[in-house]
Formats: C-alpha cells, structure tokens, sequence
C-alpha cells in the first residue's frame, strides 16, 4: 500500500511529504513556544523551515536529474523520515544551512560526469562548499569530494586542480566582509570550530543514544548493500553512485572529528542515504519486501522522533 503511493512521483505525494514534514516541525518547536512572540523569531523559523525543505527538493532533484532514482517520490519520503531520527536538529540554523549549501555542490559535481562547463562546476561547487564552512567549519571536507570528482572526470586538465584554490581565495574575501559587517572575529570562528573532538560522550539520554545506534544499523545495511551491488548497476551511473558513498563517508567524518558533537552532525549523511534507500528499494524485489523496508523505517523514525521529544 505504502509502495503503490510512492511508487510514481505526483504533485499529491510531494504535497503529502511537505505537509508531514511542517507537522513534525511544528510538533518539535510547540515543546518551546519562547520563539512565537517577536516576529523576528517566527520569521527566521518560517526561513528555516523553507531551507529546509530547499535541502529536500535538493535531494530529489539531484537524484532524478542524474538517472539514480526512477520517477518516484520514495527519496523524499526517506529523506523525511531520517529527519525524524534527530529532531533537535530542526532548531540548528547553521547545519541546516550548511547542509543546503553542501548539497548545491553535490548538485553541480554530479553534473561533472557530462563534461561540458567543467570549470565553472568545479568552481561553483568548491565556492559552496567553502561558503557552507562559514557556517559550520568541518563540512570543508566536501572539498575532497571536488577532487575526487575531478580525478573521476577531468583530471587531464591542470587548471581544473588550480579552481578549488581560487573558490577559496574568493569564499574567504566574501568572510572578511561578512566578518566586518557583523563585527565577528573570523580567525576567533576558525580557532573555535576547527577543534577536533574524537570523544562520543555527549549523549544527554538514552533515547538519543538509541536513535543513533538504529540509524547507524540502518545505514551500515543499506551501504554495504549499495557497494556489493554496484557491479550490477549502470556502467554510466558507477561515477555518480560513487560520489554518493563519499559524500556519505565524507558527513561520517564530520561526525567523527566536529568538536561540538550532536547526532545533528549525521545531517550530512541524510541525503546521500536517502538516495541509497531509494536505489535498494526500485531494485526488482517482492513488493511484500518493499512493504516490509519501508514499514520497518516508518517504525524506527516515529520512535526515534517521540522518544527524543
């Protein structure tokens, strides 16, 4: 039943997908009404909210635009749902804003594989990426998914390797300005979030704990089975499908090393799994099995979601 709804992509099941996510949002947020009096506060959850949804669509268009997903709206319903397993991440401005960010680079280094307008895709996605470390300073790692994209496409070219460099010569005139704009210190930014935290004790409660060990299950099952079957898979996709597992591994490290950890640091992860999801589940499959995936991450979402409220 679940299947046969998102089975085609339709304005009615995109419609459906944003309306659970603004009714989870708005569950999480009624906990702590402080911010429903000045209209500034409302105004920056309503922008908020609208990013959010940006990372969403993001996801999907990056997913259908490069041939990893057929005509279906499972990838934003699995993006949904993985947002469930941290809550208290629909409160964190920067690394939904990061994560936008980030995504637009995706967007452009998947593109890559047409070689056509190569430079000006390196260097809008590396500018992004820069531009998302204003944000929160560790998701500069995704500049190693630039290199990576180039080796895979046009690593012949020697300027290509040169474009990162100048991406960030420019990501850092924009942060002087911005610096002296809002009269922040941005070498104090830089001293404070470049810090490395390996340590995994920052757990409030136990439910947080749970969320991150189910999801951490979850996404071990579904990589693991990306990687076994990506022989099998489109010989012209295994680019694309790569720099999906590094973008993966890329937010797994963010986790590991960020100083200020919290399971909303797995963020990153959310869109690159949800297409890896969205991959397993179009394979030809039981639709029972389908129906049974798909009941079994609806169960684990609501009950990380609840217990965590």
């Amino acid at each position: 039943m679940i299947t046969s709804v998102f089975k085609k992509s339709t304005p009615i099941n995109l419609i459906l997908v944003v309306i659970l996510i603004l009714v989870f949002f708005l569950i999480f947020q009624f906990q702590d009404l402080t911010w429903s009096n000045p209209v500034f506060l409302i105004l920056k959850k309503t922008g908020l909210f609208v990013i959010l949804l940006g990372s969403v669509f993001m996801t999907n268009f990056v997913a259908k635009k490069n041939g990893l997903s057929k005509d279906s709206g499972y990838t934003i319903f699995f993006y949904f749902l993985f947002l469930l397993f941290f809550p208290s991440l629909f409160n964190n401005t920067n690394l939904i804003i990061a994560n936008f960010f980030v995504l637009l680079a995706l967007r452009r280094l998947i593109s890559l594989q047409t070689q056509k307008a190569s430079k000006e895709k390196i260097f809008d996605a590396s500018l992004w990426i820069f531009l998302a470390s204003l944000f929160h300073f560790w998701s500069v790692l995704f500049i190693l998914l630039v290199f990576i994209s180039i080796i895979f496409h046009v690593y012949r070219d020697y300027r290509n390797w040169v474009i990162p460099f100048i991406a960030f010569f420019v990501a850092g005139i924009i942060s002087m300005l911005l610096s002296m704009l809002f009269y922040k210190n941005a070498v104090r930014f830089i001293n404070t979030n470049a810090a490395i935290n390996f340590k995994m004790d920052y757990f409030t409660n136990n439910y947080q704990n749970g969320a991150l060990s189910i999801y951490a299950t979850i996404a071990l099952f579904f990589v693991v089975s990306m990687i076994a079957s990506l022989s099998n898979r489109p010989q012209v996709l295994h680019s694309s499908y790569k720099k999906i597992i590094g973008f993966f591994f890329i937010g797994i490290m963010i986790f590991v090393v960020s100083s200020n950890k919290s399971n909303d640091l797995l963020v990153y992860t959310i869109a690159p799994l949800s297409i890896i999801v969205t991959s397993h589940i179009e394979m030809k499959q039981p639709k029972l099995q389908q129906e049974m995936i798909l009941f079994v991450l609806i169960a684990c979402g609501l009950f990380a979601f609840f217990s965590q409220l």
